[in-house]
């Protein structure tokens, strides 16, 4: 269930969130959108594959496991990596749009709500904290994120880049898992491309994000290595 609220320093000024991690507060996730202007922080420790929506496009991902409920990065209350992409960091806040501009939401809800342990929102005085603010910086990036990656999925369509791949891990005969439904980056085509195209995706900023994308399909052993070190004995 979520209860979705316009963020207030009345009503909720005494709201703490935690900032913990764990799978009781939601980060027991295989995978979580990412855009363009933050692949090369991913790229660093998350492959980064294309994701085909209910409509038919598609959205980049960073990958975490490899099958659904599985974080391989979520050792207990510790996450095993030093950046954690902005679409995780922002729970349990949303960014609503109205005709002056955004306002910050918060799942009322959500599991990180209400530790009294947890990050305060608001001083005394109803300004907001620094962790407050930081999570209005980081909605805001999102926003704008969701925005340019359209933009890049068409261009990448448009030189038909994307390709469906498949990855199998196997254990044992009575033991394997296989990772389907994702798109990467077809790095022939990408190879085959003429100056002018290579051109007008430099001019647009997508081609580094989409050697970024590629440079981080390194991660998927490093995935699969994951996956065998939890699962091997059962």
């Amino acid at each position: 269930m979520t209860q979705h609220a316009i963020l207030n320093n009345v009503q909720h000024r005494d709201l703490r969130v935690s900032v913990a991690r764990g799978a009781e507060y939601g980060d027991d996730i295989m995978s979580a959108l990412t855009f363009p202007e933050e692949f090369r922080n991913v790229q660093a420790y998350y492959p980064i594959v294309f994701q085909q929506d209910d409509q038919g496009g598609f959205q980049p991902v960073a990958l975490f496991g490899l099958q659904r409920g599985e974080n391989l990065f979520l050792e207990g209350s510790r996450w095993d990596a030093h950046y954690i992409p902005l679409s995780v960091q922002r729970e349990p806040f949303l960014i609503g749009r109205t005709a002056t501009g955004g306002q910050v939401h918060i799942d009322l809800d959500h599991p990180r709500v209400g530790d009294e342990t947890g990050q305060p929102l608001f001083h005394d005085h109803g300004g907001p904290t620094e962790f407050l603010e930081h999570i209005s910086n980081v909605l805001g990036m999102l926003h704008a994120g969701v925005e340019s990656t359209q933009a890049y999925i068409q261009a990448l369509l448009k030189h038909d880049l994307l390709e469906s791949f498949v990855v199998d891990v196997k254990f044992n005969e009575d033991s394997q898992s296989r990772l389907v439904g994702y798109h990467t980056i077809n790095q022939d085509r990408l190879h085959q491309l003429d100056g002018n195209a290579l051109e007008e995706l430099s001019r647009a900023d997508h081609l580094e994000p989409t050697f970024m994308a590629v440079a981080s399909l390194n991660h998927m052993r490093d995935l699969v290595e994951r996956y065998n070190r939890r699962y091997a004995h059962g």
